[in-house]
């Protein structure tokens, strides 16, 4: 038999018991990274649930501060956590905007950051009728935004469901002002990032927060007046930071005054 060919016989029967030896092992968590701040221990866990029903894979990432190895543990002893759902810009994945993750985290909060965007999905439309168009695309979100809550709910039951945040950038927070909209009593507070395209509700209910760019202006109608802002409510502050760089690419000095407006808004209901 020529050598050759023994080599070769040689390589593919190595090449099965690796193949058959990593099929037998059991699967790791994907997990991410330990952040520490300040003394605190913020423990970033990455999942990707399934919605069957839509046959739909969900990415996303849970940040949460931590005292020992075992993030199952500290959720269930944490009973009165409050949870955020933080919603990224198109495009944007669940490792995404980890400065505002990270620092409500380390506050005490359990944010959990949900990817919407899949590679496989059409590309969101950017002309034409863009609120007919893109809706769809939102209320996918939408789905997966109340998929992931019930999960969690069944996992994590002793978490504070009666007062949701929930935060969204650009796109994410067209999805989180639908959610507004659409279930007035999902959220108690729902901050945006320079959404552009879904109204902020014309309701006491939800309270809502929402910073503005200084670059990119919103659709007409998307944003109340200033004496429906001060019937219901609404807060709307405009910073000099790029709608863009509010996705994590600003610096540190745009990233610490978006971070400190959160926190106190927070802070303040």
């Amino acid at each position: 038999m020529p050598i050759r060919y023994i080599k070769a016989c040689n390589y593919l029967i190595i090449l099965l018991i690796l193949s058959s030896c990593a099929a037998k092992k059991p699967a790791q968590p994907a997990f991410n990274a330990d952040v520490y701040l300040n003394g605190i221990i913020v423990r970033i866990d990455t999942l990707t649930w399934v919605d069957s029903s839509r046959n739909r894979v969900i990415p996303l990432a849970i940040y949460n501060q931590i005292s020992s190895t075992n993030i199952k543990y500290d959720l269930h002893q944490n009973i009165h956590k409050k949870l955020v759902i933080l919603n990224p810009g198109y495009g944007g994945t669940r490792n995404d905007y980890g400065y505002i993750a990270n620092n409500l985290a380390g506050k005490g909060y359990l944010v959990v950051t949900i990817q919407h965007d899949l590679p496989t999905d059409d590309t969101l439309p950017r002309t034409g009728d863009v609120y007919k168009q893109r809706k769809p695309f939102w209320d996918t979100g939408v789905k997966n935004v109340l998929f992931v809550t019930a999960k969690l709910k069944k996992e994590f039951p002793g978490l504070d469901y009666n007062n949701i945040i929930l935060i969204g950038h650009s796109n994410g927070g067209d999805i989180a002002m639908l959610i507004a909209n659409e279930y007035p009593k999902f959220a108690k507070i729902v901050i945006t990032l320079d959404n552009r395209r879904v109204p902020l509700p014309r309701s006491a209910s939800p309270r809502v927060f929402s910073i503005r760019s200084g670059d990119q202006p919103a659709d007409p109608g998307v944003l109340p007046s200033g004496q429906e802002q001060k019937k219901y409510k609404v807060r709307i502050v405009k910073i000099n930071t790029k709608h863009n760089d509010m996705g994590g690419m600003g610096t540190d000095a745009e990233k610490k005054e978006i971070n400190t407006m959160i926190n106190d808004y927070l802070d303040g209901q």
